[in-house]
């Protein structure tokens, strides 16, 4: 505050040195004026020589807005020509509407109040001129006249409506805004445009600095009390000079945080479900209120008491703060019909350092009826897998089970869906037994798949509507009723002049069967009466070589070489494949020159007669023709056009021509 004093002590001083300035050089241009003109000295005659002459008066200064009657004098300006003929002319923007200037003595006068806000000072030229001939006596003299400043404005603020926000609950001490008034008067001037705040409405909340800042008082700002708050500021400059447009009005808005619990609005929530609702789908929601903005609503809902927290989740609908009930697993009502538990309703993002209150409902019951629905029969396993050893004649297969899960507990018609994989194999009775319709081969289809309908049926035996399907998978177990057969197609070849020993095929065989890993074919030839021989390695290949050596290619150019092939399983089967040997003719080097091609010619024998009377006397006793019939080890095929190939192959392998067999 002393250091305030001392400056405006200091302006002051040189307000009133400015001033007696003024004052003494009016006193010398007036006495100038008055003091009788000396004559020029002859020696300094126009003529002759110029005469140096200088305008003589001070800088000029008037007071802004004064009080008195119009014209106001500002000075004099005066000039060394002292002639009877010279007039002092102005010039000037401001020259005949503000300024006018006596001709005769200089003084200037100004005709308008002057208002410093607006010109703080006038630029002017001055002149003397001859008043006849209106040429310059004297070089024109430029000056200034300043117009001094009085207190004649108060602070006006920058706007007469601000707007800010401030966060809920802030601390003592928060700037909320910082407002700004103008004093338009000379801010050189002590005390003039110096700019005192203060509060005129709301000092109970809110407080104002030297600097126009605006900060709170008090901790306790509530939005969810009070949102909104009118400030009115004042404005005043340090002589108190304070006006209409000194005030303006400050609107301050609360900014939202997360200071509430959510609460229910009901202490008890009860719903009917019916007890075929699908897992995850909503059976009802949950309400809460929660007095914070909606981007600061985070409710969590949970269940805090009863034994059914696996049975049903609550999950929050983020667009309505809802919460959402859904079950997690099936109902069933003939298990339980009702549900009651605890839930809680908390904000995990709240900040408890705000927390303005505690809630007292922040829990609730839920109670769950479930209503019954008739619903159709359950089945007693999801799908159901039967084994069947295949060639085995209408045995029972397996059972499926379904009931009624209702209280009714209606009796259940069972069948087999027509779209079923090869349902036609197989029915299934009212017990839910399932039977095959006929044998079934493994090798031919190994799977069956079928889609068994439990119906619900009605007192009189009519089904009701209600049905429920299963799966139904059958896997045809595997028998050893195929005998090994050669793996490929061989066409083995050898040189009439071979010698003993000489490599002509090596074999292998596949059975049709699951082949188990240990399995072991053995091989061997029918007869001992040929140019071959045949050697087993025993890892299920053999090798055929010539036995004595060369071949007489003008008696046999093909030779037939029946071949038993016998598997290891239980039974034990031998199937016998024959091997076609084309003899031809070599070279020197071994190597093939000419080979003729197969020729099966085989005329009509007794034999082949015989074998055709034997498939008609087959076909009398199986019209089918579908069975097959064993003898000891030996498996004998009584397909009519298997046992005529066989004993065609043969009798043909007797003379020489191809032919299989199965033993």
């Amino acid at each position: 505050m002393s250091t305030i004093g001392a400056s405006q002590k200091m302006q002051v001083l040189m307000l009133l040195l400015a001033s007696a300035g003024t004052c003494l050089g009016l006193l010398v241009a007036t006495a100038a004026d008055t003091s009788p003109a000396r004559p020029d000295p002859p020696s300094l005659l126009p003529t002759h020589r110029r005469q140096k002459r200088d305008w003589i008066w001070n800088q000029m200064h008037i007071d802004e807005e004064k009080n008195t009657s119009l014209p106001h004098y500002v000075g004099k300006i005066k000039s060394s020509v002292n002639r009877k003929n010279a007039k002092y002319v102005l010039k000037g923007d401001s020259v005949g509407k503000v300024f006018r200037v006596r001709e005769d003595t200089g003084d200037v006068y100004a005709f308008e109040r002057l208002d410093r806000e607006k010109i703080p000072e006038y630029h002017l030229t001055a002149l003397v001129v001859d008043k006849n001939t209106n040429k310059n006596l004297e070089s024109p003299s430029s000056f200034t006249i300043k117009v001094h400043d009085v207190n004649d404005n108060w602070p006006v603020f920058t706007h007469r409506l601000f707007n800010a926000s401030v966060p809920e609950m802030s601390a003592v001490g928060t700037s909320v805004i910082r407002v700004t008034a103008v004093d338009a008067d000379d801010p050189t001037v002590a005390d003039h445009a110096s700019v005192m705040y203060q509060i005129l409405k709301g000092e109970e909340y809110f407080a104002i600095d030297g600097s126009g800042l605006i900060f709170t008082t008090t901790k306790t700002l509530d939005r969810e009390v009070q949102a909104k708050y009118e400030i009115v500021v004042e404005a005043r400059d340090a002589q108190g000079l304070r006006g209409e447009s000194g005030t303006a009005t400050v609107l301050i808005t609360l900014q939202d945080i997360n200071d509430n619990f959510p609460i229910f609005t009901q202490s008890k929530y009860t719903f009917a479900v019916p007890e075929d609702i699908r897992v995850g789908s909503s059976l009802g929601s949950l309400f809460v209120e929660d007095p914070d903005e909606p981007q600061n609503r985070m409710t969590k809902y949970s269940i805090v008491q009863g034994e059914y927290r696996d049975t049903f989740t609550i999950e929050t609908d983020p667009n309505h703060n809802e919460g959402i009930i859904k079950p997690m697993k099936p109902l069933d009502y003939e298990y339980i019909q009702q549900y009651i538990f605890t839930i809680e309703a908390t904000d995990p993002t709240i900040n408890l350092h705000y927390l303005s209150s505690v809630s007292i409902r922040k829990t609730a019951r839920v109670i769950i009826n479930v209503t019954d629905v008739d619903e159709p029969p359950n089945f007693k396993q999801s799908f159901y897998h039967f084994q069947l050893r295949e060639n085995q004649k209408k045995p029972l297969i397996g059972s499926v089970l379904a009931t009624d899960p209702d209280a009714a507990r209606r009796s259940i018609g069972y069948s087999i869906r027509k779209t079923s994989d090869k349902g036609q194999f197989f029915r299934i009775t009212k017990q839910g037994n399932i039977y095959n319709e006929k044998e079934l081969d493994r090798e031919i289809y190994p799977w069956y798949n079928l889609t068994v309908e439990a119906k619900e049926l009605d007192s009189s035996g009519y089904p009701t509507g209600k049905e429920s399907i299963v799966q139904v998978h059958i896997e045809i177990m595997d028998e050893n009723d195929n005998p090994p057969e050669f793996a490929q197609p061989y066409e083995p070849r050898v040189c009439e002049n071979a010698a003993q020993g000489k490599l002509v095929v090596q074999i292998s065989a596949i059975d049709k069967d699951i082949t188990p890993q240990d399995v072991k074919f053995k091989f061997s030839l029918s007869t001992e009466d040929s140019n071959f021989t045949l050697t087993d390695n025993h890892d299920n290949t053999a090798n055929i070589t010539v036995k004595y050596g060369q071949f007489d290619r003008e008696r046999a150019k093909v030779h037939h070489l029946p071949v038993l092939i016998s598997d290891n399983g239980r039974p034990s089967l031998t199937g016998t494949s024959t091997l076609v040997v084309t003899i031809c003719k070599c070279n020197e080097h071994g190597e093939f020159t000419y080979c003729e091609e197969m020729a099966g010619q085989a005329g009509v024998s007794i034999q082949v007669l015989v074998a055709i009377f034997l498939c008609i006397l087959t076909i009398t006793e199986d019209p089918k023709g579908t069975k097959e019939k064993k003898r000891g080890g030996r498996r004998i095929s009584t397909y009519p056009e298997l046992i005529l190939k066989a004993d065609l192959q043969e009798l043909q392998s007797s003379g020489n021509q191809p032919g299989t067999r199965s033993k």
